[in-house]
């Protein structure tokens, strides 16, 4: 809560500032546009998961990443959907760093260990081959 009011107030003060830039009708167009694009995402967002599961399969999302890049990109859509210019550029972000944890970051630590058994180094393999399998011995 105690954060809630400076949010609040710089969003108004940026979105102010941004529409006396840009005029009423740019920021109308801008606000309409980042919430139709926030809704389509939130839409797209089952086959984002997936999207998200399928990198975690494949070795590329390790399971914090996956947390990390799937709740960035609910919070950044929910944040597109909001209205304001501060708003937007969060959502955006956040976006942004899912973006990063599917294609950027995508060596986890365990891809680059080598995974190897102790002891394997010191096995040596034999064939033991009988030459008198033939002769039979009798006591």
């Amino acid at each position: 809560m105690f954060f809630a009011i400076p949010y609040f107030l710089l969003e108004l003060y940026l979105s102010l500032k941004t529409g006396e830039t840009i005029g009423f009708f740019w920021s109308v167009i801008w606000i309409v546009t980042s919430m139709i694009v926030g809704v389509i995402l939130l839409q797209n967002s089952p086959h984002a998961v997936i999207g998200n599961m399928q990198a975690m399969q494949k070795g590329k999302l390790d399971i914090k990443k996956f947390q990390d890049a799937s709740m960035s990109y609910f919070v950044g859509a929910i944040l597109l959907i909001i209205p304001g210019v501060l708003s937007d550029f969060l959502g955006l972000m956040a976006l942004g760093y899912t973006m990063y944890l599917r294609f950027v970051a995508k060596i986890t630590p365990e891809q680059t260990k080598f995974k190897r058994n102790k002891g394997d180094d010191n096995v040596i393999d034999v064939e033991i081959i009988d030459e008198h399998s033939d002769r039979i011995d009798h006591p």
